[in-house]
């Protein structure tokens, strides 16, 4: 790609092409090993939070039946352990403010709570026990309320009670123990309160509504599931947390496809800088290859030498891209960190984000369809003006020398 001593241009368009497609290269796997970071970070703060699988029984299950199902469930592969489930919709109000969110247990004694707890910014579990009805809320309800530890909510539940003043639904004041943030929705939909507490509240006896399944490597949610249906053939409610999470990832993954799409536009003007790039070498190079046809070179082998030449510049830049990106998006958060202490700023504060450092993962399958991509739109490039030199036809070139 290099130009003879009196076509420095030619030169310099030829290098411009090669950074321009490592620039877009690299910057598409730096973004993307980002969010593919923060889609692992908060998938891992969601699952300390929420149930792999959730099963819900058309009838109460009794203490007994919970018993027997553990014993059960337990013994099967990939399951780490088994809790009962209860849950309810329900109004709060406080302040004025109402909000709508989901009532479910959490059993304090559990080493399993040690997960919700990781997330917790104010308050503790242990405060649940106090037997004063206290509540674990998720911090956007908490905003939405203007309620903080030790306050007073009012739980409205689906509930009647009848009175001789009349029907009024039921209502259960009770105090805010905990404040928990995954940085999902579960944290303005959810509030938690120990077993005890809802089973009195909800009228419940000693009953359960279901299960709640925890799993030694949730990604196999779906499978495990599957296999636990198979085992217990009741009437029962079977969601995966893939599932209840479904618009959560969705919206996720479009995200994603978006940014990767309008990152890719770099790629597009380092391929055009090829087709700039080749073109005037075409341009330059006309009296040699009207030699290398006059010698019998076909066009075909013209338009192939040109394809190879665009392809070099690709290939380069593609190659420098990928292991500049792979670098970044590795040292990512050191780079981060060196910036905020040359600059005095705090650019991710971890009160508001809950992360000390930007999460990074590289997926090296993202950065094989990258360089695919990216080879491709080189090759596209090199065609028009390979096709061009090869129809230069040698007369003509010639007649000028």
């Amino acid at each position: 790609m290099l130009s003879r001593r009196g076509h420095r241009y030619v030169s310099f368009v030829s290098m411009f092409s090669i950074g321009s497609m490592a620039i877009g290269v690299a910057a598409l796997i730096i973004v993307l090993s980002v969010m593919n970071g923060f889609d692992k970070e908060i998938k891992g703060r969601l699952l300390q939070a929420i149930p792999h699988i959730s099963v819900t029984f058309d009838e109460a299950l009794t203490p007994e039946n919970f018993r027997d199902f553990k014993s059960k469930i337990i013994k099967e592969k990939n399951v780490e352990r088994v809790e009962p489930r209860i849950e309810s919709f329900t109004m709060l109000s406080a302040n004025g403010q109402k909000v709508g969110a989901e009532l479910r247990n959490i059993n304090s004694d559990n080493s399993g709570s040690m997960g919700i707890a990781k997330s917790l910014t104010s308050g503790a579990i242990s405060s649940l026990d106090d037997g004063k009805y206290g509540v674990l809320i998720g911090s956007a309800i908490a905003r939405k309320l203007g309620v903080f530890i030790g306050d007073q909510l009012e739980i409205i539940l689906p509930s009647l009670t009848v009175s001789p003043l009349g029907v009024f639904p039921r209502t259960k004041m009770v105090r805010v123990g905990g404040i928990f943030q995954v940085g999902a929705q579960v944290d303005a939909t959810t509030i938690m309160m120990r077993d005890q507490d809802i089973q009195k509240i909800l009228r419940l006896g000693d009953d359960f509504h279901g299960l709640q399944i925890f799993l030694d490597d949730p990604s196999f949610a779906g499978t495990t599931q599957k296999r636990l249906e198979a085992l217990f053939p009741v009437e029962a409610e079977w969601i995966a947390w893939q599932k209840s999470m479904e618009s959560l990832f969705k919206a996720m993954e479009m995200e994603k496809r978006v940014v990767s799409l309008l990152l890719s536009v770099i790629i597009g003007v380092a391929a055009f800088n090829i087709v700039a790039s080749l073109a005037l070498s075409v341009s330059e190079k006309q009296s040699d290859i009207a030699v290398l046809r006059t010698f019998g070179a076909s066009p075909e082998t013209i338009m192939k030498i040109f394809v190879v030449q665009g392809m070099a510049a690709g290939c380069a830049g593609i190659s420098l891209g990928a292991c500049l990106g792979c670098i970044v998006a590795h040292y990512i958060g050191d780079i981060l960190k060196v910036i905020e202490n040359a600059f005095g700023a705090n650019l991710f504060d971890p009160a508001v984000y809950l992360i000390t450092t930007l999460p990074s993962d590289i997926v090296f399958f993202d950065v094989i369809k990258i360089c695919l991509a990216a080879a491709l739109a080189s090759l596209v490039a090199t065609i028009y003006p390979s096709w061009r030199a090869s129809q230069i036809l040698p007369a003509e070139a010639l007649s000028y020398e």
